[in-house]
């Protein structure tokens, strides 16, 4: 079968490429042709524009680039009309991936299949209404999302989490082979700081500076930075300026596997953090901190932005975002996690409490189980 594939960032496409890999354990004739990145190529098929050509975040860098966008969409939707694949399948990146759904169920009658839900449960809730009317299938990686969409009245599968899957895989991996990341990176001896200030320019430049002068105030520890795909270590360099503290890149599992704790901006590395159990602070610049705090208390529809404590539905992470991002407070919390034992150990309860939650790795193969069930039938 002929398969069509959508993922605007690097987390789609790594989600994306294990997707398309389990889709070739359970169909030896998939042919697929995708917007996508490294890693989707690498499994085999047809690139038709990299997400580094797409990813385009936040109101004014959209409105700056706005025919390059509509051009994109208009080249997409030629793709899919051309190829005529037996289904679409749409990963996260809603503001785009919506408009293809559009078009693929009013113009071409083609199946529409959602992996990986647009987060509407936090805002934008009236997005409903165009997962009835143009997506036929749903994925959710999140637990509380089939609740969330079954009191709207719409039916979705909860297939587990990505997330669970890589990080299972990576230990497996490396339980077979000797450790050599210290060694590798040289290293001392010191407990690691990781780093982990978000995969796009805009996150790294508003939020690595303050981290990097949180971390210099704990010489007890070495700060490592985790190099986002894509991003130069040019850079990089800029911020760390003269300083020894190092980058790695493409290896932000063995670095967390290695941590003592994390300053972490809020998103997927908040939960893969605490799949490695490691404590950590959620740290996440956003301008006009205390009008975007406003904002967040009366318009959003959720208590937490931080995946951790969405999952767990508590407060285990402190979310020092908006108002509460500054150098002071993202310290002090750096502290009271290395310097008090009990807080430290209550934040490594809520991490295995989140482990069991998300339940056994096989997020991709039951997707694709479902997805190829579906077009046989």
């Amino acid at each position: 079968m002929k398969y069509f594939l959508i993922a605007g960032e690097a987390s789609g496409d790594l989600h994306a490429s294990n997707l398309m890999a389990a889709l070739k354990a359970q169909d030896v004739k998939a042919d697929f042709r995708f917007l996508g990145g490294d890693l989707m190529q690498a499994v085999g098929g047809t690139l038709v524009k990299h997400y580094r050509d797409m990813a385009f975040m936040g109101f004014i860098p959209v409105l700056l680039n706005l025919r390059t966008i509509l051009n994109n969409m208009k080249a997409c939707q030629e793709e899919i009309r051309n190829y005529q694949p037996d289904v679409v399948i749409l990963i996260d990146y809603p503001g785009f991936n919506l408009q293809v759904a559009k078009f693929v169920k009013t113009q071409l009658g083609i199946p529409v299949h959602y992996y990986i839900s647009p987060k509407i449960w936090a805002w934008k809730q009236y997005r409903i209404k165009d997962f009835r009317r143009y997506v036929d299938r749903m994925f959710c990686i999140l637990p509380f999302e089939v609740d969330f969409f079954n009191k709207l009245n719409y039916s979705v599968d909860y297939v587990g989490n990505p997330s669970v899957d890589s990080v299972a895989y990576y230990k497996e991996e490396q339980s077979a082979r000797p450790d050599t990341f210290r060694q590798e990176e040289q290293l001392d001896e010191r407990p690691i700081l990781a780093l982990l200030a978000g995969s796009r320019r805009q996150e790294i430049k508003d939020n690595l500076p303050t981290m990097l002068k949180v971390a210099a105030d704990f010489p007890t520890h070495q700060p490592i930075i985790a190099g986002a795909p894509g991003i130069k270590p040019e850079y990089y360099q800029q911020y760390i300026g003269n300083t020894n503290v190092k980058i790695v890149f493409g290896k932000t599992y063995p670095l967390l596997q290695h941590s003592d704790v994390a300053l972490v901006t809020s998103g997927t590395a908040t939960l893969e953090t605490s799949l490695f159990r490691v404590p950590q602070v959620v740290c996440y610049y956003v301008p006009a901190g205390k009008l975007s705090s406003f904002i967040f208390r009366h318009f959003f529809h959720t208590k937490y932005i931080s995946l951790v404590n969405l999952i767990a539905d508590r407060e285990v992470v402190q979310e020092l975002f908006g108002a509460r991002f500054s150098y002071e407070q993202i310290r002090d919390e750096l502290g009271k996690i290395l310097q008090d034992k009990t807080y430290r150990s209550t934040m490594l309860a809520g991490c295995d409490e989140i482990i069991q939650r998300l339940g056994q790795p096989g997020a991709s193969q039951r997707t694709a189980t479902l997805i190829y069930n579906a077009l046989k039938h």
